[in-house]
Order: C-alpha cells, then structure tokens, then sequence
C-alpha cells in the first residue's frame, strides 16, 4: 500500500492546486511558443522571409530549451522548484509582449530565443513536483493530462492567432498572449516546495558497505546515462516530438494553400480540429498505461508509448498518401488522438530511475535531447524539403520519425524493471 501514498504529503487540495497551474503554465507556453504560426503568412508578406526563416522563429525556442533546461535545472533541484518556475515564467511573459513591437526578422529572432530561455524552466522543475505530490501509481495518469495542455495551448494559439491577425493585425498577438503567462508565473509563488535532497549514494561493497555517500560528478552521470531504458526513453521522445512539433507548425500553412479563397483563420479552425483530439487522447493514454500496470504489465510506461507510436506513425502515412479530402481529414483526427499517447508513460520514465535529487535534471536532458534532435530539427527539415521540393513531400516522410520513436520506447523496456529497481531509495521532506 505504500505505493499508493505520494512522497511528501501537502494534502489533496494543494496537490491538485499545484496540478491546475502546471497544466495552465503549460498551456500558456504552447499557447506562446505557437501562436507564430498562425501569423506565417502576414510576417512573410510584411518582413520578406523564407519559409525556412519562418520555422526558425518556432525552432529558436526549442534550441534555447535545449541549452538551458539541464543548467537551469541543475538549479532548481538544489534551490527551489517553485520560485524558480514563477521568475523564469514572469521573464518569458514580458519577452513575448516585447516581440510585438520589433521591426526586423533578427530582433523577432533574438527575442524568440529569450522566451526559450525562460520557458526552459517549467517543465523540468513541475514535473519532479509531480512525482512528489502524487503516489507512483497515478503519475502517468496525471503526466498523461498534463499533456492534454499541449495541444490546448497549440490550438489556443493558432485560432487567436489567426483570428487576431486577421482583425487587428499580427502584432497584437505577441502581446495579448503575454499577460496569462505573466499572472501564472506570480502563482507559482504561492506553492509549497520539498527540501533538496542530498546527492548521496549507498556504497554496495568494500569496508564502506552500507553507508551513504556523497555523489561524484562520474556518480552523477552514471545515475543517468548507465540506464538504457531512459536512454532509449529519450531517443523516444525525440522522435515523437520531431513529428508533432512539424505538424504543429506547417499544418496551418498546408491547409492554408489548399483553400481556394485561402483564410489563416479556417486554417488554424481545421488544425486546431486536429490537436483538440489530444486532450481526450493524452489523459486516456496516461490511464491506460497506469491501468495496465496495475494489471501485471509492468513495462507499460515504456510499452504502450511503442505502440502508440506505431499507431499514430501508420495514420499519418495513410494521411498524407490520400488526397486532399474528408478520408485525408479523418486518418489525421486519429493521428491526432493516438500522438500524445506516448507521454504519460514516457514523462514517468524520466523519474522512476533515476536519484530522487536528479529528477528535474533528468527530465532537464530528456527536454535538451528532443528539443536538439526533435522539436528544433522537425520544423527546419520541413521548411527546407517545402523550399526545394513541396510542403506535401515533406509531411510524407514525417511518419518515419515517429515509427522510430516507438522502436525506441520498444528497446528500452526491456531494461526498464532492472533499471528501476537499482535507484536509490530516498525520502522527500517539505520545505
């Protein structure tokens, strides 16, 4: 029954309280992060850029992800996870206002990679809050809601994007968008946090067995990258996120050129029909990992994100083999709800084996390697293939990814229970 207890108890009502605002942080990030793309078009006509040029300003965030998330981290799991949220919060809401106001594709692009900075802190420090809060058998469950926000936030951003370019201009978006992030960020402020916990390792043999430790650097990296299941966990997630990151972005833009009289804003509507299948298929994939868990398939966290991968991969390629159409439109709908499967199970990997005091960091690399490898990469790919050939080839080899995604989570449950079983056991105290 321990199993069934979180690790440091605050009570139902904060831990639901801190849920509620890691979703909305969340939310407001994508919300953020896409609302560019539904302004494609009217930057490409005023600025006189490339479509290439256009999926940097998507690909620069992720690229700031990338190099900040392990630093910032790092500094999270040794000083506070809630403080450290709201500020970098509260700093990614005002470059994202300031964005409005700026003249040229370098200035938008510099600060496009300032948000990035800011928004590298959220999810490493929120998601080891979760595994503290919650007891082990419900954290895909409520990783697997926690990514239901990805597509809200997604579509959120490409129909007010779209809307409030068509009505007011591109511009006011930028700023519009900011003052959520901002007012989130101050409640971060409001939460209770777990003490940082001593990097300490039990020595297994020699005169010293049976004793605590403190962790070397070597200790540190071995903590993480010894550990094929999380290695194989992350290659997992880059393939999966190179995907959905690319449809997010170009999606808008395809169903935009095939229109006859074309509207940014029906664009982003026949999108947004597309991700909003995310917030009934992510929860749904988080409880049935957990559920079949608890039914004797211990490897679920790493199986199911497999086979949903597979299955999603399978739809898209249907897809964007048939023409344009209501079959093309239903075969992306089912893409749509099995694509953010893989997360509940694959996010609850990142803190199941690894140290309790690493957990940010961990989920810190896994955030550096999709965000190198995935979310940067997927966008340019498809604005270079678009350049030099058409945006339809380009969404035809995307299923490739994401079928290597679920090879990936495959390989790696097979090293997922040993793994597990070799973390050290640690106790969370409250701050």
């Amino acid at each position: 029954m321990s199993e069934q207890k979180p690790e440091f108890n605050v009570g139902k009502g904060r831990a639901y309280y801190f849920f509620i605002l890691f979703f909305l942080v969340s939310t407001v990030d994508y919300l953020d992060r896409m609302v560019v793309t539904a302004l494609f078009p009217f930057m490409k006509a005023e600025l006189g850029v490339s479509d290439t040029q256009l999926a940097l300003l998507v690909s620069s965030i992720f690229w700031s992800v990338m190099a900040f998330s392990v630093p910032i981290a790092w500094l999270m799991d040794r000083w506070s996870r809630t403080k450290g949220v709201g500020l970098f919060t509260i700093a990614w809401s005002l470059c994202c206002a300031i964005i409005g106001f700026l003249k040229t594709f370098p200035l938008i692009f510099s600060f496009r990679l300032l948000m990035g900075i800011g928004e590298s802190a959220y999810s490493t420090g929120c998601t080891a809050l979760t595994s503290a809060y919650f007891p082990e058998n419900q954290r895909a469950r409520m990783n697997g809601i926690l990514t239901a926000s990805v597509p809200v936030g997604a579509v959120l951003g490409t129909i007010g994007g779209g809307i409030i370019a068509e009505t007011l201009g591109w511009r006011y978006a930028f700023g519009i968008v900011a003052i959520p992030a901002l007012i989130i960020g101050l409640l971060f402020f409001t939460l209770r946090d777990y003490k940082s916990v001593d990097l300490c390792k039990t020595v297994d043999e020699g005169v010293d067995a049976g004793k605590k430790v403190k962790m070397k650097v070597t200790d540190i990296v071995k903590d993480i990258f010894s550990k094929p299941s999380l290695v194989m966990n992350f290659l997992g997630f880059v393939g999966n996120v190179f995907v959905t990151t690319s449809l997010m972005t170009w999606l808008p833009t395809y169903f935009y050129k095939l229109m006859d009289k074309p509207n940014m804003g029906t664009a982003s509507m026949q999108t947004a029909g597309i991700f909003i299948l995310a917030v009934v298929g992510a929860p749904i994939g988080g409880i049935v990992t957990d559920w079949l868990r608890q039914c004797g398939l211990k490897r679920a966290r790493m199986v199911v994100p497999a086979v949903s991968s597979a299955v999603a991969a399978l739809l898209l390629l249907i897809a964007f083999l048939l023409p344009p159409g209501t079959p093309q439109y239903l075969a992306l709908l089912g893409m749509g709800f099995f694509a953010p499967w893989f997360y509940g199970g694959a996010a609850t990997v990142t803190q199941d084996v690894v140290h309790a005091g690493l957990r940010s960091t961990s989920y810190g690399i896994a955030n550096v390697v999709q965000n190198l490898l995935g979310a940067s990469l997927g966008p340019i790919f498809v604005g270079m293939i678009s350049d030099r050939i058409n945006l339809l080839t380009a969404l035809q080899l995307l299923p490739i990814f994401m079928l290597l995604g679920g090879v990936m989570f495959f390989i790696g449950s097979f090293f997922y229970l040993r793994d597990k079983d070799r973390v050290e056991k640690v106790t969370l105290e409250l701050a």
